[in-house]
């Protein structure tokens, strides 16, 4: 006689388990099953058999193979799409048990903009180093797209973002649909000109006047911001140099190459070169930033508790003045 019962924790009787949206999205993630055995700990045998078992349950294959590699298939697709809701669902239930526990352990899997590497990051994680030794944090860079993409792929717990004002390509609008996204402060945006320049003589700075100077810009997907400043100053910039080195953008200015700005996160990031002096943009010109989180992380203590040490780090990050005197 056949076993009918169904188990009532196994999604309608489809033989899902946590482990099994793990491994799939795993996959996923790495584009083959010898890089989700590595990032699992499993061998490879191990997840081919896993996977093997999991397709015959289900009763669609899950992977296909596409020359010497594998590929999800749309069921494995599936899975993978929804396997971050799940395990963030899981991840936030196994953290109150803990915080009911008295527990103060985690992981925090966090990334952010360059700029924030050597300013916000290293004072979060001494701050959490102290108030709560038990939570592990890992750092990733990326500028804020590829950072709400990680974090909508489960790659990534906690991002620390940016926008523009008028910002047309702004990651925090569609792109972050579904996600959850704080505002978390505001970092001023200055101009960054050689010492000797005639606009950095005066105190009441107006970017028109720099309409005929050479500009120092980032990447064309990085320049947007400037190119909105210099529109509503009535001018388009001419670019002559592309970098997103900041360091390097102070660098050719020093040497009068050209004219710049930079946020300044970027400018505090490491001691100004000499032959440069720094103006204040409007207040209305400065970035927002911004914290990204799936829906419903907040109830991971150790999620929780990063966010928080975030948000009292961030002020004090961004209480200077933000130009010369």
């Amino acid at each position: 006689m056949t076993d009918t019962t169904i188990d009532p924790f196994d999604a309608d009787g489809l033989g899902l388990d946590v482990q099994s949206l793990r491994l799939v999205k795993a996959v996923a993630d790495e584009g083959s099953i010898t890089g989700a055995a590595a990032v699992l700990g499993y061998s490879q045998p191990a997840i081919s058999q896993h996977l093997k078992r999991l397709e015959t349950r289900l009763g669609v294959p899950l992977v296909e193979r596409v020359g010497r590699s594998v590929r999800l298939t749309e069921a494995g697709r599936v899975l993978a799409r929804h396997a971050p809701a799940v395990t963030t669902a899981l991840d936030a239930a196994a953290g109150e048990l803990a915080q009911l526990r008295g527990g103060r352990t985690g992981r925090v899997r966090l990334v952010s903009f360059p700029s924030a590497s050597p300013t916000v990051v290293p004072r979060l994680l001494r701050e959490l180093a102290a108030t709560n030794p038990g939570i592990q944090v890992t750092y990733v860079e990326a500028e804020p797209p590829e950072a709400v993409e990680a974090v909508r792929e489960d790659r990534a717990d906690l991002a620390l973002t940016f926008s523009y004002p008028g910002d047309r390509d702004d990651p925090h609008g569609a792109s972050a649909r579904g996600l959850s996204v704080r505002t978390a402060g505001h970092d001023d945006m200055l101009a960054v000109l050689p010492l000797e320049h005639p606009a950095a003589q005066h105190d009441d700075f107006d970017v028109a006047t720099l309409a005929s100077e050479n500009w120092i810009a980032g990447c064309p997907r990085c320049r947007g911001h400037l190119m909105e400043l210099c529109g509503r100053a009535g001018f388009e910039p001419r670019i002559t140099f592309e970098t997103d080195n900041f360091v390097a953008v102070e660098g050719l200015v020093a040497q009068g190459i050209g004219v710049a700005t930079l946020p300044r996160l970027a400018v505090e990031a490491f001691p100004k070169l000499g032959g440069v002096v720094t103006r204040p943009l409007p207040v209305g010109e400065r970035r927002t930033l911004h914290l990204v989180t799936a829906h419903g992380a907040e109830r991971v203590p150790s999620i929780r508790a990063a966010l928080d040490t975030m948000l009292h780090v961030l002020p004090t990050v961004l209480t200077g003045r933000g130009a010369d005197g």
